[in-house]
């Protein structure tokens, strides 16, 4: 069970109160997903939602995560996400840091002394346990990242209580980040973690790995429709 501010209200199974924030930023459904347009076609917003909301109920079943605050711009998705207990502020439309940054200082203010963690929004087969093994391993360092499957991007990103969220996404954020000291994290056993989601490609891998409930339903349609693409 949750509180209004998408926190858990119950005790994690692991002996304490749950206590990370993470910070989910999700786009504008006009920018969302665009490289799978050719792919997805009259589906590709609605496949943006899905990917959103499966990363974000994967995020709050983790049991070491307190809340999950959604940063957006986009009523559609707003409402989805508020709907499965995420907790929603505005996008000060600055851009993808700029947001994450909004999304850390609501998190500071709800939780001054837990950790805070930015997660992209397209990781539909995300797992909570996996979650949660990359998690216990950020927590030993002052601020620690996930690479992407690709080992270019970054999936995840996160600071201990009192160090400065300085989150750097977009584009080669892996050398962005190590180059802003943070420890880069590749445990075994996280590849829901790592395998975000932005081509056709991509796509076929999370749906290896196991999507999300609601990215399936979406999928399902798509693969009915006549406008169905198998990536080459």
């Amino acid at each position: 069970m949750r509180t209004a501010d998408g926190r858990h209200s119950h005790d994690s199974g692991h002996g304490a109160e749950p206590h990370w924030t993470i910070v989910v930023p999700v786009k504008t459904l006009i920018a969302a997903k665009t490289r799978l347009a050719a792919h997805a076609g009259p589906h590709r917003a609605a496949l943006a939602v899905a990917i959103a909301c499966d990363t974000v109920s994967a995020a709050l079943a983790c049991p070491d995560v307190a809340r999950v605050i959604v940063v957006t711009g986009d009523p559609v998705p707003a409402e989805a996400l508020a709907a499965i207990g995420a907790h929603v502020v505005a996008d000060p439309e600055a851009g993808l840091n700029a947001a994450l940054r909004a999304g850390g200082a609501e998190a500071v203010r709800l939780a001054p002394g837990g950790p805070v963690g930015a997660l992209q929004a397209d990781l539909p087969a995300l797992r909570p346990a996996e979650l949660s093994v990359a998690l216990a391993c950020a927590a030993d360092f002052d601020q620690a990242f996930v690479p992407d499957a690709a080992e270019i991007g970054t999936t995840f990103y996160g600071v201990r209580p009192g160090v400065p969220f300085r989150p750097r996404f977009g584009g080669e954020s892996r050398a962005r980040h190590l180059g802003g000291g943070a420890k880069e994290l590749t445990p075994g056993g996280i590849p829901s973690v790592r395998r975000d989601v932005d081509t056709p490609s991509d796509l076929e891998d999370a749906l290896a790995l196991g999507v999300g409930r609601y990215t399936a339903e979406v999928v399902t349609t798509m693969r009915g429709s006549s406008g169905w693409r198998t990536p080459s």
